[in-house]
């Protein structure tokens, strides 16, 4: 009998340390912009207001000051420059402002390079009922004070 109870206590708690721990998204937003280097920080700061001022709200006014004329684009569903990413995220509607980025859990950077990791809520093939997370990331390269460069995980749909 104590092996049947041994056996199970180890299923249930071999099973616990084998559970997904979720992604969280990070409490303190401000705290990800610094930096020991000013130019890191302000390449963090650059990508940060980009993606909350621009991206997130889709109004693409400001796009100028932030994208390089001659912005690279590695997400194979938009296309490349300024001026196509300006129309492509033009068309779609606009939403406020936000004082911080929805679901970002990470802010780092190195040399010419930002990348921002983000927290993704998906559903569970296996129970549809029921989501998991998971972590999304988009880079970017800084040239000149200006994003120039970006690769994320886009892929191609069916649709």
């Amino acid at each position: 009998m104590r092996e049947v109870i041994w056996i199970l206590a180890m299923a249930t708690f071999s099973t616990t340390a084998y559970a997904q721990v979720p992604v969280v998204v990070a409490p303190d937003q401000q705290i990800l912009i610094q930096s020991d280097n000013p130019q890191l920080a302000a390449n963090k700061m650059l990508v940060y207001d980009f993606w909350r001022i621009v991206l997130q709200t889709r109004d693409m006014k400001l796009a100028p000051q932030y994208l390089a004329e001659g912005y690279i684009q590695h997400n194979p569903n938009i296309p490349t420059g300024r001026q196509p990413f300006i129309e492509y995220f033009g068309k779609l509607e606009r939403q406020p402002v936000k004082p911080r980025i929805d679901n970002l859990v990470a802010i780092v950077a190195e040399g010419d390079k930002v990348v921002l990791a983000f927290r993704r809520d998906l559903p569970d093939p296996k129970n549809p009922k029921q989501t998991y997370t998971t972590t999304w990331f988009d880079m970017f390269r800084i040239e000149d004070g200006k994003i120039i460069e970006h690769w994320d995980y886009g892929t191609k749909s069916a649709k």
